[in-house]
């Protein structure tokens, strides 16, 4: 666990998604354009306007994207992540915008701070508790404070997906085989900085064997196949790699359902 603090510490995840100075509304308005233009999935899945006056409790807020759009649709909304670092981010990030939250530092593995006024409606965790040495912990850790019929939405990496296939040949690894090594590979490039301390990927049954006893699985799918180059990414520029440039829309939407990298998850409280 110390190695995950330090390593989301050095570099929060999206914190280079703007060249302007970290902190300003310039900085926080480019960060939110660019995640959600690479990832358009998220607004959708997250449903922000659906959790008007409802207790949200957002597990990894990290620098407060979906935080700051929780917060826009009038959710009561909680967020807690394990590092300082983005903590302080994402609060400066409402101050600035003039919005209302409570955020907190908080290791979800062993304990999950309860709503004052009584169980949340919704927990949300994008892309978080696959970071975490033991997510089962953490599940055990939200089911104490929803009530039945609470829902749980989550994004947990996928086992087989186009960016396994794309890593093992861009890293000419194809030789691996498909158990312990193709899971430490994925581990080792799954975020844009490599050497990610864990980093688990699930299939549908891992994620229904994850949730039980405790959830439900009402509905699940996977989305996102990064269709831009790297480089021009990284400068803001949203250039489509050329395997992609002459797909359709519907075959792109289509691939991606059947090797995105996330797996989106929305369950019940049991």
């Amino acid at each position: 666990m110390e190695r995950v603090v330090q390593f989301w510490n050095e570099r929060p995840c999206n914190i280079c998604h703007s060249s302007k100075e970290v902190g300003t509304r310039g900085y926080y308005d480019e960060v939110e354009a660019k995640k959600y233009r690479a990832e358009p999935h998220i607004p959708d899945f997250a449903d922000f306007e659906q959790w008007k006056g409802k207790r949200v409790l957002e597990i990894g807020c990290g620098i407060g994207t979906d935080t700051t759009n929780f917060c826009r649709a009038g959710a009561d909304y909680t967020g807690i992540d394990l590092t300082d670092r983005a903590v302080e981010i994402a609060s400066r990030r409402l101050d600035v915008f003039g919005l209302s939250g409570k955020l907190s530092v908080c290791d979800a593995e062993k304990s999950i701070p309860s709503h004052p006024s009584g169980s949340y409606d919704l927990v949300y965790s994008f892309g978080v508790i696959h970071h975490t040495p033991n997510p089962r912990a953490i599940i055990d850790n939200i089911a104490a404070v929803v009530k039945a019929g609470a829902e749980l939405r989550l994004m947990l990496y996928s086992k087989w997906s186009y960016k396994l296939f794309w890593v093992m040949h861009e890293y000419d690894e194809s030789a691996w085989d498909f158990g312990e090594s193709a899971d430490a590979m994925m581990a080792r490039y799954a975020e844009a900085q490599t050497g990610c301390p864990v980093a688990y990927t699930y299939t549908f049954n891992d994620v229904e064997k994850l949730l039980a006893p405790h959830f439900q699985v009402k509905k699940i799918w996977k989305d996102h196949i990064f269709p831009f180059q790297i480089e021009p990414y990284k400068k803001g520029e949203f250039k489509v790699v050329d395997e992609f440039s002459t797909m359709s829309e519907e075959r792109f939407n289509s691939m991606c359902r059947e090797l995105g990298w996330h797996t989106l998850v929305i369950a019940k409280r049991l």
